[in-house]
C-alpha cells in the first residue's frame, strides 16, 4: 500500500490531499452549525419577547424544519444543474441572510411594530431551514462522490460528528453573549458563524467531472462514475423526483421509513429531557445540565459508529441506534429521581449518537448515480417529515393520556424503527449497493 494510500484511509478516504479536503468540506459545516446551534434554544423566547402566545412560541421551533421540508425538491434541482460546491456556497449565504433577518428583528433595527417584528422574525427562521436544505443535501451529495464506498460511512459519521460539535457548541456561545447584550447576542453569534461558514465555502474544490480521470494521471476513472452524455447522443433527460420515487419505491417504504422513525425519534428527544426533568421538579440549571450530559454521550459516538458501519455493515449499526433510544425513552418515564433519570439520558444520548451518519450513509449507499440529488432529497423529504412526526405524536398523546404515555409513544415508534432496519437492510461489511449486488 502506498503513502498517499494509506493517508487517504487514515483521513477518512478523500480521494486528493486529505487534510485539505478534509477541511474543506467538515470545516464549514463545524461553523455553520455552531449558528444553528447559537439560534435553536433562542427561537422561543424571542417568540415571546415579540408578544407570542407559548403555543405560537413553542411552534416556532418547527419552522427551520418547515423550511427544509419545502426547499428539498428545489435545493435538489438546483445541485443537479450547478453542482455540488455552488449549492453548498449559495445556500451558506442564503443562509446567512436569514440569520441577519432574524437579528434585525431582535435587536429592533427596523422600525417596525411588533407584530411585523414577529413576522420578520419567523420568515427568517424559514429561510434557515430553506437554506439548511440545500447545504445538507450538497454536502452529502459531494462526499457520496468524493469518498471511496470503503470509507464512506466513517465520512458521514464524520460529517454528523462535526454537526453535533457544532450544535454543543453554538448555545453556550450563544449564551455566553446574551450575558453580555441580551437576547439578540444569540442572534449574532448565529449570523457571525454563518457568515464565516459561507466565506469557508468557497474553499471547496469542484467535483471532477464523472467518468473522466484527472489531467496527466493513468488511474481510470471512477467505478462509480457515470459517463458523460456524448457530443452525438445528448444530454438524455435528467431524472424526476417523481419518476425515483417511482422506481425506488421499495427501499423508500422500507428504510425509508425507518430513517423516518429515527427522525421521529430523534426530535423528539429533544423534547422528552426537558419535559420530564419539569415533571420530576428539576430546576433549569439541572434540567440543562442533564440535556448537555445527553449531548456529550451523543457526541463522543460519532466516530465509533462510522467504523463500526464500514468494518461490520449498515444493519447491526442502525439497529442498534434504535434499540437504545427505544430502550432509553422507554425508561425515561420510569424514573423517579434525578441520578436515574440522568443515567437513562445518557442511554438515550448513547443510542442516539451510535447512529450518527447512518441516515447520510444509507441515502448516500442507496443513491443511483444518475439523479442523486434528487434521491437524495426524497431521502430528506422522508427525514423531515419524521422530525415534524414525532414532536406532534409527543404532543398529541401527552394531551391524550399524559407524558409518560406519550414519551412510550416515542419509544415505540424507535422500536419499530429497529424492527424495519433489521428486516430491510442486508447483513455484512460495506455499502448497502455492494451487498445488494453481491
Amino acid at each position: 500500500m502506498s503513502a498517499a494510500e494509506r493517508r487517504r484511509r487514515r483521513f477518512g478516504g478523500f480521494r486528493g490531499g486529505p487534510l485539505e479536503q478534509a477541511f474543506q468540506i467538515y470545516a464549514p459545516s463545524a461553523v455553520y452549525a455552531v449558528g444553528l446551534g447559537a439560534i435553536m434554544p433562542a427561537m422561543a423566547p424571542a417568540a415571546t419577547a415579540f408578544g407570542a402566545s407559548l403555543a405560537l412560541a413553542a411552534a416556532s421551533v418547527t419552522l427551520v424544519s418547515i423550511g427544509s421540508l419545502v426547499a428539498n425538491a428545489p435545493a435538489a434541482w438546483l445541485a443537479s444543474r450547478a453542482g455540488e460546491r455552488t449549492t453548498i456556497i449559495v445556500s451558506a449565504w442564503v443562509g446567512s441572510l436569514g440569520a441577519l433577518v432574524t437579528l434585525a428583528a431582535v435587536a429592533g433595527w427596523l422600525p417596525v411594530a411588533d407584530h411585523t417584528g414577529l413576522g420578520l422574525l419567523l420568515a427568517g427562521l424559514v429561510i434557515v431551514g430553506m437554506a439548511g436544505a440545500g447545504f445538507n443535501l450538497a454536502r452529502q451529495s459531494y462526499l457520496a462522490v468524493a469518498v471511496p464506498g470503503s470509507h464512506r460511512a466513517r465520512a458521514m459519521s464524520t460529517l454528523g460528528g462535526t454537526i453535533r460539535i457544532g450544535m454543543f457548541a453554538g448555545p453556550f456561545l450563544g449564551a455566553g453573549l446574551q450575558t453580555v447584550m441580551g437576547l439578540q447576542g444569540a442572534f449574532v453569534v448565529a449570523t457571525a458563524a454563518m457568515v464565516l461558514a459561507a466565506g469557508m465555502s468557497f474553499t471547496i474544490k469542484d467535483l471532477p467531472v464523472p467518468g473522466t480521470r484527472p489531467a496527466g494521471s493513468s488511474q481510470p476513472a471512477s467505478p462509480t462514475a457515470v459517463p458523460a452524455p456524448s457530443a452525438t447522443t445528448g444530454p438524455g433527460p435528467r431524472p424526476t423526483m417523481r419518476w425515483l420515487a417511482r422506481r425506488h419505491r421499495r427501499v423508500l417504504l422500507t428504510a425509508g421509513i425507518g430513517v423516518m422513525c429515527l427522525s421521529a425519534a430523534r426530535a423528539s428527544r429533544s423534547a422528552v429531557i426537558p419535559l420530564w426533568a419539569t415533571e420530576l421538579g428539576l430546576s433549569p440549571a439541572a434540567a440543562s445540565a442533564v440535556y448537555g450530559l445527553t449531548g456529550l454521550a451523543d457526541l463522543v459516538m460519532f466516530y465509533p459508529s462510522g467504523f463500526l458501519m464500514d468494518r461490520r455493515g449498515r444493519r447491526v449499526v442502525a439497529v442498534s441506534c434504535m434499540a437504545g433510544l427505544a430502550l432509553g425513552t422507554a425508561l425515561v418515564p420510569l424514573t423517579g429521581s434525578p441520578w436515574w433519570f440522568a443515567a437513562v439520558a445518557v442511554v438515550v444520548g448513547l443510542g442516539n449518537g451510535f447512529g450518527s451518519g447512518i441516515v447520510m450513509t444509507l441515502g448516500a449507499d442507496y443513491s443511483p448515480p444518475e439523479g442523486r440529488p434528487q434521491f437524495l432529497a426524497l431521502w430528506r423529504q422522508l427525514s423531515d417529515v419524521g422530525m415534524l412526526t414525532g414532536p406532534a405524536v409527543l404532543s398529541a398523546v401527552t394531551g391524550l393520556a399524559g407524558l409518560a404515555f406519550g414519551i412510550w409513544a416515542v419509544a415505540a415508534i424507535a422500536a419499530a424503527g429497529a424492527v424495519i432496519f433489521a428486516r430491510s437492510l442486508p447483513k455484512g461489511p460495506g455499502s448497502v449497493a455492494d451487498l445488494v449486488a453481491r
